[in-house]
């Protein structure tokens, strides 16, 4: 998966009216953001452990625990990186993401 560099490593503030701008509910927009930001986890454990699957042995005990120096930078690599939340809203926020509205959704009346 490819990351910018321009995305942050740590939270930034946010103004709501930023957020809910283009689907006018903060609530859909949190969804929104989640569902992308569960997709880029899953991307990313994928990849990690298809890496780090190079690295195992199938003789490994608790016994037998050698460090191995590439793995020890990749799982570096992989903590640095900025959450998947943070690259989803980075998403949103640069219009990135496409979504659709489900207009059979039940609507709820008080």
């Amino acid at each position: 998966m490819e990351i910018k560099k321009n995305i942050p490593n740590n939270t930034v503030t946010r103004k709501l009216v930023d957020l809910d701008r283009q689907t006018g509910n903060i609530y859909e927009t949190v969804n929104v953001i989640a569902r992308r930001a569960n997709q880029i986890s899953t991307e990313l454990k994928t990849e990690l452990n298809r890496k780090l699957a190079d690295f195992s042995s199938p003789t490994d005990t608790m016994e037998e625990t050698f460090e191995n120096r590439e793995q020890i930078e990749i799982s570096r690599y992989y903590e640095r990186l900025p959450k998947p939340v943070i690259i989803a809203t980075e998403e949103y926020l640069d219009h990135e993401l496409f979504f659709k509205e489900d207009a059979d959704a039940p609507v709820k009346e008080s």
